[in-house]
């Protein structure tokens, strides 16, 4: 299971409307015989692509699939469920159920009924974690959402005029369009996007084609060339996509943990001080008791002469 959710990592941000979806066949003699990833755009899905790679390979061997295979027929292709009892696999081992209602146990349904031997569970943290675009929109109507941070050793965000080039060393900033490429949008505020004119492009070599839709936070939604308007948070599941990254300034950070949509957040802190920068403005926190409990830390690393922290919301 751990091998399919690392597959179904490969196209995480570009396979909406469809989840990101990883699948491992191993044969009867215990060999992998087939491998898949949901593919860009959605199609085709991660079992069929592993299916077809496997050939009569699978008959009587085990599927491994980070969701629940669906159970409805597309114009864009057949069931999954349908495809793997045709294949004549003996065993499918799933990590989480699929919440889609046309899919949601019909899938693990029509398999035990062909008589196949399904377990669900192994990996389901991690899948859960993998999958947060998709799971994120069915559940609340929204994006998942990413709010990263480069801060100093004193906590400044920038400089006092709103200036954040650079904050962090390469290595950092490399990493952080890694994270690009797994978004469908990035956000800035529109004091950002005048102040900094950033390009909010993925510029690593072979992902430039990975690059974001940018977009920009701006009441008065007044037209930017080459960026889509948002006129506040509460409009934040009219954006496409499952996955959004927030990039600041201060202001914009501040105001998505204010309405508490800040589902992770990237933690960039630099070996430096500024003083007398620019700091997070209020987020809505009345008492420090309110502060404690919301964030788990999930991951920290050293990048270059940076260290990174990613925190999940407690929710």
């Amino acid at each position: 299971m751990a091998a399919a959710l690392t597959l179904g990592q490969r196209t995480r941000g570009r396979t909406t409307p469809n989840p990101n979806v990883g699948c491992i066949l191993v044969d009867a003699e215990g060999r992998v015989a087939g491998r898949g990833w949901t593919q860009p755009g959605g199609r085709p899905h991660a079992e069929a692509m592993a299916l077809t790679q496997a050939g009569e390979r699978a008959r009587g061997g085990t599927a491994y699939v980070t969701l629940e295979p669906c159970a409805h027929v597309s114009p864009r292709g057949p069931a999954c469920a349908d495809l793997l009892v045709a294949a004549g696999v003996a065993r499918v081992v799933v990590a989480i159920g699929d919440p889609d209602p046309r899919t949601d146990g019909v899938g693990l349904a029509r398999l035990r009924a062909a008589g196949i031997d399904v377990v669900v569970g192994p990996g389901a943290e991690d899948a859960r974690r993998s999958m947060a675009g998709f799971l994120t929109r069915r559940a609340l109507g929204r994006p998942f959402v990413t709010l990263k941070l480069a801060l100093s050793l004193d906590g400044a965000v920038s400089l006092s005029d709103g200036r954040s080039q650079w904050i962090t060393g390469p290595v950092a900033r490399a990493h952080g369009h890694l994270e690009r490429s797994r978004h469908e949008a990035i956000l800035v505020g529109r004091g950002t996007a005048e102040i900094d004119r950033p390009k909010l492009n993925v510029r690593l070599a072979g992902l430039g084609d990975h690059s974001p839709a940018r977009v920009v936070l701006s009441a008065d939604c007044a037209a930017m060339p080459g960026f889509v308007m948002l006129p506040g948070v509460e409009a934040l599941g009219e954006l496409p996509g499952d996955h959004v990254l927030v990039e600041g300034g201060a202001a914009t950070a501040a105001a998505f943990l204010r309405a508490d949509v800040v589902d992770r957040l990237l933690l960039y802190r630099a070996p430096i001080l500024i003083g007398h920068g620019r700091t997070l403005p209020d987020i809505g926190l009345t008492d420090l008791t309110q502060a404690h409990g919301r964030w788990r830390l999930h991951d920290a690393r050293s990048l270059g002469s940076d260290r990174l922290e990613v925190y999940e919301r407690a929710r």
